[in-house]
């Protein structure tokens, strides 16, 4: 089995796209939720929070030409995989195009609009609305699909589209590939754009926070006080090389990618299992040959729903007890969707590697449902670790663990 390292790291967040904005947002408490105004004409939406990426622009070089078949989503997912290879040192690297290098990437499901575009062909019976790229923007591999071109790669494509754990699937199958010898190189991880109906899909659950007056204190992750979860945006990319490969053109080494664990619940679609979440990490732990004492942090998927936070913290309490650090980076993002796995895990890298770990934000009455762990609140904890655990829960009982090894 080949060992699999990281080599280049990037995001796009609703509180920056560079680790630099993203740390000092994270050291203020400073979250990037906002109230959307533009949804205030859907009738029967609740909720009226959102974490937009502000501002953001793809590069002058992304011209028309180049994403006539990109929607948002791919844009940003593109944009995210050219910075990662550029800090691996590997945008100009005849080896990224030769079929050394593949792309495991996922998103919830394509452009939204694009998806418009054939409902509208349904409700108005016509094809008016209807381009020759508007399949290629709403299809579930718009982002692979779309990086695989733009880069000129020749490896294999993986489409990882499960809802919130696609990016941690990318980044887990990617790794997969690397280990078994199947690729050199993987660009892996995930992104979505945010949309009012995807929204909808958590508002009809009634899983939305609806403190709309209030964005900044909204998602409250295993707070007793919490109303439901925000849905944001972004992209997050990891450069995964095989380390005799990487050490051969003496590239930076972020971390190593020790273990990897998924499963599925198999009983119900909406509703989240602990026991099946606790064997997730049980998986990624017998893979990374540790014991559960080796973890010294927990990065939680902490959506701010009742019951998924509770579930959450007693899998995790059964697998590591009530010491374990933890916190939740949604509580500054919203729920990314298809982008939050590989934006948690490029977080928990970089604190790692800097020893200091950000609380979960609006965290003040802990729920005492919630399981007993060391969450981490009020301020940034300094911790030295060796080794940090990712974890994202899914629709459709989808559980995924990442373990990451500092490399010294």
């Amino acid at each position: 089995m080949k060992r699999v390292v990281v080599t280049g790291m990037s995001g796009i967040s609703p509180i920056g796209s560079s680790w630099e904005e993203v740390s000092a947002n994270l050291r203020e408490l400073k979250t990037g939720i906002q109230y959307m105004e533009e949804w205030e004409k859907y009738d029967g939406l609740n909720t009226k929070l959102g974490g937009p990426v502000a501002n953001f622009k793809a590069p002058k070089h992304f011209n028309r030409k180049v994403t006539r078949s990109m929607g948002r989503i791919a844009i940003m997912a593109t944009c995210s995989a050219e910075q990662a290879l550029s800090d691996a040192g590997l945008l100009d690297d005849p080896s990224i195009k030769d079929g050394r290098m593949g792309v495991s990437f996922g998103s919830s499901a394509g452009s939204p609009t694009a998806v418009g575009e054939f409902a509208s062909m349904l409700v108005n019976n016509t094809t008016d609305g209807l381009s020759g790229t508007s399949y290629i923007r709403m299809m579930a591999h718009t982002a692979p699909v779309n990086i695989g071109v733009y880069f000129g790669l020749r490896g294999r494509v993986i489409t990882t589209s499960s809802a919130c754990t696609s990016g941690s699937q990318g980044i887990g199958y990617a790794y997969e590939t690397i280990k078994n010898g199947k690729q050199a190189l993987m660009i892996a991880g995930g992104a979505e754009e945010l949309c009012a109906t995807e929204a909808a899909v958590f508002d009809t659950l009634f899983a939305t926070s609806t403190a709309n007056t209030t964005p900044h204190l909204s998602p409250r992750p295993f707070d007793v006080n919490r109303d439901g979860l925000v849905i944001g945006e972004g992209a997050g990319t990891l450069i995964l090389e095989e380390l005799e490969h990487a050490q051969a053109r003496g590239a930076k080494i972020y971390a190593e990618v020790v273990g990897f664990g998924t499963n599925s619940d198999g009983a119900h679609v909406t509703q989240p299992e602990s026991d099946t979440m606790q064997i997730a990490m049980a998986l990624a732990l017998q893979d990374a040959e540790l014991d559960a004492k080796a973890i010294g942090y927990v990065s939680a998927h902490g959506t701010a729903t009742a019951r998924g936070d509770v579930a959450e913290t007693q899998a995790t309490h059964n697998v590591f007890g009530p010491h374990i650090p933890i916190s939740a980076f949604k509580s500054y993002t919203g729920h990314t969707l298809g982008a939050c796995g590989a934006l948690e895990a490029w977080t928990a890298i970089q604190m790692m590697n800097e020893d200091w770990f950000h609380p979960t934000v609006n965290l003040s009455n802990l729920d005492p449902e919630c399981a007993e762990l060391d969450y981490i609140v009020g301020e940034s904890r300094t911790l030295n670790c060796e080794y940090v655990m990712s974890n994202n829960f899914a629709f459709g009982g989808i559980n995924t663990s990442l373990i990451f090894k500092r490399w010294a």
